[in-house]
């Protein structure tokens, strides 16, 4: 039974395995699809080889293929015929970030911008960190070794699924930041009332760690609901460059349920640093305020 419980890929890769039938979870139904699935860097290869030392083909294929599909699926079917419809997740998460009503639709739009996000920062090999980009690092963390010690912790004390985002400041001549968001929430300026910086099971009520917006709620649910009317301080002006993954059903197939910590050593060396620059160098403070580019 313990090594059932230590070995998880087995039942996992099964699922992944599913003879030919749609990826999406989802029952097939008939309506426009202008939600669609993005192409992410050496996909192709990704889904032939996995991401070499970091995620089997299998893990690939049910944390991007699978789940990205499911993303956009329930994102298509919730958006039909609406003035949504072909919105981009980006903005929907924006726009319904005070709306604890539209909560399941916050929910998939910020999901799949997170998730791909995520991917997109990923390489097949190792790469350097570009000049200027580690020079900030260290004018911010003391060094490299010191950023990656205090991001991977941070990660792998995060009680619950999230993201853990590095972030540069607008406000503050680009100094790095580390943020946490839980479940689906996002990190962006224009999304704050939904930043969830804070595992909102063990928060009570009153927190400013909750990060709610004056009366705007993270949720519609529990302790957390429209009938509480907590403030909280003002978002900060950040923008991410990079995130990783912490929910359970990226790492668990290849790493088993005490493999978290390798997870994030194995994925510290798998991220394409010029990617990461990239974000860092095109973001100022007249386009970060929300997600930018085609998703």
């Amino acid at each position: 039974m313990l090594n059932r419980l230590l070995r998880p890929q087995a039942s996992l890769r099964t699922a992944s395995a599913i003879s030919q039938k749609p990826t999406s979870a989802l029952p097939r139904f008939q309506f426009r699809s202008l939600h669609n699935v993005p192409g992410i860097t050496h996909e192709q290869n990704y889904r032939q080889n996995g991401i070499a030392n970091f995620m089997s083909p299998e893990a690939f294929d049910f944390s991007w293929t699978q789940y990205q599909r499911f993303l956009i699926d329930k994102l298509n079917l919730l958006t039909q015929d609406t003035v949504d419809a072909d919105a981009k997740p980006g903005d929907l998460l924006v726009k319904y970030s005070r709306r604890p009503e539209m909560a399941s639709l916050f929910n998939h739009a910020s999901m799949a911008h997170n998730n791909h996000f995520f991917f997109s920062c990923l390489s097949p090999s190792k790469t350097e960190i570009p000049e200027k980009l580690e020079s900030k690092i260290i004018e911010t963390c003391s060094s490299v070794e010191s950023l990656k010690l205090d991001f991977l912790a941070t990660a792998n004390a995060m009680f619950g699924p999230g993201f853990v985002w590095l972030a540069k400041n607008l406000d503050r001549e680009g100094l790095i930041h580390i943020i946490c968001t839980y479940n689906a929430g996002s990190p962006y300026p224009a999304a704050f009332a939904r930043r969830q910086s804070v595992d909102m099971a063990t928060h009570a009520p009153g927190s400013t760690g909750t990060e709610q917006l004056g009366n705007q709620f993270a949720g519609a649910m529990g302790s957390h609901s429209a009938n509480q009317r907590t403030m909280a301080p003002g978002a900060v002006n950040i923008h991410p460059i990079l995130c990783v993954n912490t929910w359970e059903h990226v790492w668990m197939m290849d790493y088993g349920i005490a493999g978290k910590a390798q997870y994030l050593e194995q994925w510290w060396d798998r991220i394409d640093w010029n990617v990461v620059a990239e974000n860092y160098n095109s973001v100022t403070s007249r386009n970060a305020f929300k997600p930018r580019g085609a998703f």
